[in-house]
């Protein structure tokens, strides 16, 4: 069976990864629109209701506009925005947090998008209040850093200009009235009272991210050791296919001195670590911002919703 698959917003990072990974499927027929009629909505409706699967890789206030384009009530939509990620009437799409997650991606005809800090962010979040560890009114605090190619077509000129200039070289620490676009939906999906502070640094290289919580035990809602905290996350994401939770080492014990953040590039493929001690205890999620905080995600969706192998393509 063929589809006709509908990208709106091709010609942006998530729209062109996305295409990238249709490249080698037979299965798939991509509808194109002409290039002086990306922003016609007679052409555009056109497409989504011709479509049986619509990515939408626009701005917030475009992806709501064309979803409201479709009356084709067989056409699914997914939305790559942040538009619709805290609308309990979509589904949100991180099939591995939880089998309700799952079951309702694979029934559902608008699915949400996770963005990529807010992907790393509830897989370590959503695990420890669902368990009982971590209380809701928790005073969490993310710490993260992500490749250039997250910031948008504009910042990735910047870096890439050979005259750029030189605070470029450096991290640089941004979101600072605490007003980031994803905290709305790590509150939420993580099941927390409050959002979090939340500390993101875009840094010189192209992609790649580590997500951090620090945990501070005499403050959890169980008294749990770090060991106990891992067997959680181990038992939580048994048997998923692309988030890994990497082996207990031991208190103070690291296979390596380093957790780099660009080495899952390319892949769709999340890895969590614990470490720290009985006392503070870190967690940390390692991916690719492109793949499963983006394209990836949005890929192993309409995998799962089709009803075939979640990862091909991927």
């Amino acid at each position: 069976m063929s589809y006709k698959i509908f990208i709106d917003g091709k010609e942006g990072t998530t729209g062109l990864k996305i295409f990238e990974r249709f490249a080698e499927r037979k299965d798939l027929e991509i509808l194109s629109i002409d290039e002086d009629k990306r922003k016609d909505p007679v052409e555009k409706a056109k497409l989504i209701n011709a479509s049986d699967y619509t990515f939408l890789c626009l701005p917030d206030a475009a992806a709501i506009e064309s979803a409201k384009l479709c009356t084709n009530p067989n056409t699914v939509i997914i939305d790559a925005s942040t538009a619709h990620r805290v609308n309990p009437d979509w589904a949100y799409g991180f099939p591995e947090l939880d089998k309700s997650f799952r079951e309702k991606i694979e029934k559902s005809n608008r699915i949400a998008n996770p963005g990529c800090y807010a992907s790393g962010s509830i897989a370590i979040l959503y695990p420890l209040v669902k368990s009982g560890i971590m209380q809701k009114d928790y005073p969490v605090n993310i710490h993260a850093v992500s490749g250039y190619s997250g910031a948008g077509k504009k910042a990735i000129a910047q870096y890439e200009d050979p005259a750029r200039n030189p605070e470029l070289d450096s991290p640089r620490l941004y979101a600072l009235t605490q007003s980031h676009k994803h905290l709305p939906e790590i509150k939420i999906i993580s099941g927390l009272e409050y959002e979090p502070i939340f500390n993101p640094y875009v840094c010189d290289y192209y992609q790649g991210m580590t997500v951090t919580v620090g945990l501070h035990a005499r403050l959890l809602a169980k008294k749990v050791t770090a060991k106990d905290v891992w067997e959680m996350f181990a038992k939580h994401y048994d048997g998923c296919r692309f988030v890994q939770v990497a082996g207990f080492m031991g208190e103070g014990v690291l296979p390596e001195q380093f957790i780099p953040a660009n080495t899952l590039a390319n892949t769709n493929n999340m890895q969590i670590f614990i470490y720290g001690n009985d006392d503070r205890i870190i967690v940390t999620t390692r991916f690719d911002n492109l793949g499963k905080g983006a394209s990836g995600a949005a890929v192993q969706c309409m995998n799962i919703r089709m009803g075939i192998d979640e990862g091909l393509g991927l």
